[in-house]
């Protein structure tokens, strides 16, 4: 995993040198692996816009002038343990997508068999995007690592975004549409709140 994602990060830098449009976003709970965080390091540098969203332990510290200004990262903690990761790799029709159990640690990279699997059917990329797009934009439960290294509120927007409320409720309405159990979930739903 951890070889095929230094080259998935070494083709976005190579789209930022033949001006094409590159990205990386990610979602895990911890980033500590040196090798992919010097390599993340590389790909700001060159320019390509990195997002992640990191729960816990996070040992690159974003918005360093010249070396990672061009990654943001937020951390989510909420009523709910986030617990999914996430891996896209450039945008629009050259967008791919990797799901794991492994965060980006040196024992999951090193010490550990994982594996990631892609994300082919279209639709299914769409609705990871536009998860991984709310939880980007919480303003409510997550928190910005600033370019010292400490946590802070993030303020923006008028609206207040809670991911974790927000996929709660947009569960539900998903399953009432699939199913005819519509009063189970309904009153299951009212539990939550």
């Amino acid at each position: 995993m951890k070889s095929k994602f230094i080259e998935k990060i070494e083709a976005e830098i190579d789209k930022v040198k033949n001006q094409r449009p590159a990205a990386i976003t990610m979602k895990m709970n911890s980033l500590t692996d040196r090798e992919l965080i010097d390599m993340l390091q590389k790909a700001s540098e060159a320019g390509v816009k990195i997002k992640l969203i990191i729960r816990g332990i996070c040992c690159i510290i974003p918005g360093l002038p010249g070396k990672t200004d061009n990654i943001e990262i937020i951390s989510i903690v909420g009523r709910f343990l986030e617990h999914s990761r996430i891996y896209c790799f450039g945008t629009g029709d050259d967008l791919e997508i990797y799901l794991s159990s492994a965060d980006l640690m040196t024992r999951n990279t090193e010490k550990r068999v994982e594996i990631a699997f892609p994300i082919e059917k279209p639709v299914l990329k769409k609705r990871i995007m536009s998860i991984l797009n709310i939880m980007l934009n919480d303003n409510l439960k997550a928190r910005r690592i600033n370019d010292k290294g400490d946590y802070e509120k993030i303020i923006r927007g008028v609206d207040l975004i809670d991911s974790q409320n927000y996929f709660m409720h947009d569960d539900f309405r998903i399953i009432e549409e699939e199913t005819e159990e519509v009063s189970f979930f309904s009153k299951l739903k009212h539990l939550f709140k």
